[in-house]
């Protein structure tokens, strides 16, 4: 049973080692390339201190979203070292639902962090905060960055929950209550 756990962590920890580097990675990557009005790779190198703030705040959120869709994945691997055989997972169909989980809590950030700026950029159409980004206006950078942690705080719960509700679970047999 120590060895299960001790395998278990060390598997946990290895997993958020990965996810740090590839969260950091592609929500960069994606969200440089996302936006329509304005080069905020170009911005943050000029040294756009509210481009900076906003893409802090999305780094964060996204990171924030996986970690709840993280949290199945290691339930699944705990599952699979605890009960092998039992569960009915080998380690394909496991690393293959790990993906799978990993790969809709990315896809659940992406989506609530895009989402959450447009339909922000739509209320507030005087704001026009794009911009007022791109002039360095930092009180529009810590708006936004607000706007998004707001999203994620929520929606990370929702992943969470739906992540939990798709780990298979072993069957526990079947019970005779009355004959």
């Amino acid at each position: 049973m120590l060895n299960t756990r001790i395998l278990v962590s060390i598997f946990e920890f290895a997993l958020a080692v990965i996810m740090s580097g590839m969260v950091i990675y592609l929500t960069y990557k994606i969200f440089i390339k996302a936006n329509p009005d304005f080069d905020m790779e170009d911005e943050i190198k000029k040294g756009n201190t509210a481009v900076g703030t906003l893409m802090a705040a999305i780094l964060f959120s996204a990171s924030m979203i996986l970690q709840k869709g993280m949290g199945s994945v290691v339930s699944m691997f705990r599952l699979y070292m605890s009960a092998p055989g039992e569960n009915g997972l080998g380690i394909g169909k496991l690393s293959l639902l790990s993906l799978g989980h990993l790969s809709i809590s990315m896809l659940a950030a992406v989506i609530t962090i895009s989402v959450t700026l447009r339909l922000f950029g739509r209320l507030g159409r005087t704001l026009q905060a794009g911009k007022e980004l791109q002039k360095g206006n930092l009180a529009v950078g810590i708006l936004l960055s607000s706007v998004v942690v707001v999203a994620a705080l929520y929606v990370g719960e929702g992943v969470s929950a739906v992540s939990k509700a798709l780990v298979p679970q072993p069957s526990i047999g079947q019970i005779e209550i009355l004959k």
